[in-house]
C-alpha cells in the first residue's frame, strides 16, 4: 500500500524535493525535449539521428514486428555497425515474436550486438511475466528518444485511420540524457552482463534548453513501486487539473481513490483512452468496469474513435509532464521494466495540452449514464476480468 496525502501543490518547490527524493535520479536543468507526433515525426526522426551516429547507438524496444518501417530500421541499424558504429539492441522476447530471425541474424552478421530480454526456457519460465517495455534509443551518449512507439507499420502515418496509430514520442538533448542511457544499461547488464560506461556512452553534456527533467525507471527486481508512486504523488499534489492521455487504463483501488480525492478538491480530470479500435479488447474491458467511481465523482472520460489511441501522457497544472512507456495498470506499475521521463517546464506543458485538445476534438464522451447502460453481458465480462486484473 502506498498511501499518499495531499500537502503540497505542483507548483510548489516541495513537489519537487519530493520527487527527487523518491524516484532516483533528481531533475536537472538544461534540457531540450521536441515532441514527435505519429509515425511521420516519429520514425523519420529516429532514423535521422541513427544515420548520423558516429560511435554508438543503444537501442531497446517492446515490440518490434516485421513489416517495411522494421524492415528499414535493420537496414539502418546494419549500414551503421559496418562503418563501424558501435551497436546494441535489445529487444522484448514476447513483444518482438513477430519479427523475422532472418532481421536479427542480418544485424548480427552486420556487427550490430542484438539481444533477447527473457526468451522462453526450460530455466526461466518463472521470469516470463517480467517483460522490458521500455522505448529507449540514444545516438553518441548525446541524443535520446523515448515515449510509447513500437517499431511496427501500424504506427505509420499520421493516425488518419484504423490501420495508422496514434502516438507520441519524444527527442532529448542535455543532461537527462545521461539518465536515460542510464536505464538502457541497466538492461543491458542485466541481460548481457557489460557495463557500457566509457565516454562514448556517457559523454559530457551541457545545458542546450530550457527543460528542467528527470527520467526514472522501475523494474519488478527493484523499484517496481516507483512508477505507481509517481502517478499518486502527481495526482496527489494537483490543485488545478490533471491530463491523461492513456492507451491501457486499469487504475488500482490507489489510484481510482486518489483521482476521486483531487476531483472533491475541484481538480478537473479529464482521461482520453482507446476506444473499439484496441489490440488488446479485454483490456478495455477491464478497464470500463472501473470508471464508476471516478465518473460519479466528475471526470470527464473519453474514448478517440479514429484508430487505436497508444499515448501515454500525464498533464498535471499545466507545468508537469510525464511521458514514456508507463501505462496506468498493473502490469507497468508492478510487472514489467519500464522508463518515463518527467519535465517540469510550463511552455512544454502547455504544447502537450495542446495536442490533447486536438485529440479530444477526435474523441466521443462517455457519460455517467452512457456507462451505466452498458449491456448486462459487458457488465458480467467486466465483473469476470477482475480476478485478472492484477495480470493486466
Amino acid at each position: 500500500m502506498q498511501r499518499v496525502g495531499h500537502f503540497y501543490s505542483v507548483a510548489d518547490a516541495q513537489f519537487l524535493r519530493s520527487i527527487n527524493g523518491l524516484l532516483g535520479p533528481t531533475l536537472v536543468a538544461g534540457n531540450r525535449v521536441e515532441t514527435l507526433l505519429n509515425g511521420d515525426e516519429i520514425f523519420p526522426a529516429m532514423l535521422k539521428a541513427i544515420r548520423a551516429a558516429e560511435k554508438t547507438v543503444t537501442f531497446q524496444t517492446y515490440i518490434y514486428w516485421s513489416g517495411s518501417i522494421g524492415h528499414e530500421f535493420v537496414d539502418t541499424l546494419s549500414g551503421k555497425a559496418r562503418e563501424g558504429v558501435r551497436i546494441h539492441v535489445l529487444l522484448d522476447w514476447l513483444g518482438s515474436r513477430k519479427m523475422e530471425d532472418s532481421w536479427i541474424q542480418k544485424m548480427r552478421d552486420a556487427g550490430v550486438e542484438v539481444e533477447k530480454y527473457h526468451p522462453l526456457k526450460w530455466h526461466t519460465w518463472r521470469r516470463l511475466n517480467n517483460r522490458t517495455h521500455r522505448r529507449i534509443l540514444i545516438v553518441d551518449g548525446k541524443t535520446g528518444f523515448t515515449g510509447g512507439v513500437g517499431i511496427a507499420d501500424e504506427w505509420n502515418g499520421h493516425a488518419q485511420g484504423p490501420d495508422h496509430w496514434r502516438d507520441t514520442h519524444y527527442r532529448i538533448e542535455g543532461p537527462v540524457v545521461a539518465q536515460l542511457q542510464g536505464a538502457f544499461i541497466d538492461s543491458w547488464i542485466e541481460v548481457k552482463g557489460d557495463v557500457l560506461d566509457s565516454g562514448e556512452y556517457f559523454p559530457e553534456l551541457k545545458e542546450v534548453g530550457p527543460h528542467l527533467a528527470q527520467v526514472f525507471k522501475s523494474s519488478r527486481e527493484g523499484g517496481a513501486n516507483s512508477m505507481h508512486l509517481m502517478y499518486l504523488l502527481a495526482i496527489t499534489a494537483a490543485k488545478k487539473s490533471i491530463h491523461l492521455s492513456m492507451a491501457y487504463f486499469v487504475p488500482d483501488r490507489l489510484a481510482r481513490d486518489a483521482m476521486v480525492n483531487a476531483l472533491k478538491r475541484g481538480v478537473t480530470i479529464q482521461i482520453i483512452l482507446p476506444s473499439g479500435h484496441i489490440d488488446t479488447t479485454y483490456v478495455r474491458k477491464a478497464s470500463r468496469g472501473t470508471w464508476g467511481p471516478l465518473l460519479e465523482a466528475g471526470a470527464e472520460i473519453f474514448e478517440f474513435q479514429p484508430t487505436m489511441f497508444h499515448c501515454k501522457i500525464l498533464i498535471v497544472d499545466e507545468i508537469y509532464v510525464c511521458v514514456g512507456s508507463t501505462n496506468f495498470d498493473n502490469r507497468s506499475f508492478r510487472l514489467n521494466d519500464e522508463a518515463n521521463l518527467n519535465v517540469y517546464n510550463r511552455q512544454f506543458a502547455e504544447r502537450q495540452l495542446a495536442d490533447f485538445k486536438a485529440d479530444l476534438a477526435r474523441s466521443k464522451r462517455i457519460t455517467l449514464q452512457d456507462w451505466k447502460k452498458r449491456p448486462w453481458t459487458e457488465k458480467a465480462l467486466e465483473y469476470g476480468l477482475k480476478i485478472i486484473r492484477p495480470q493486466l
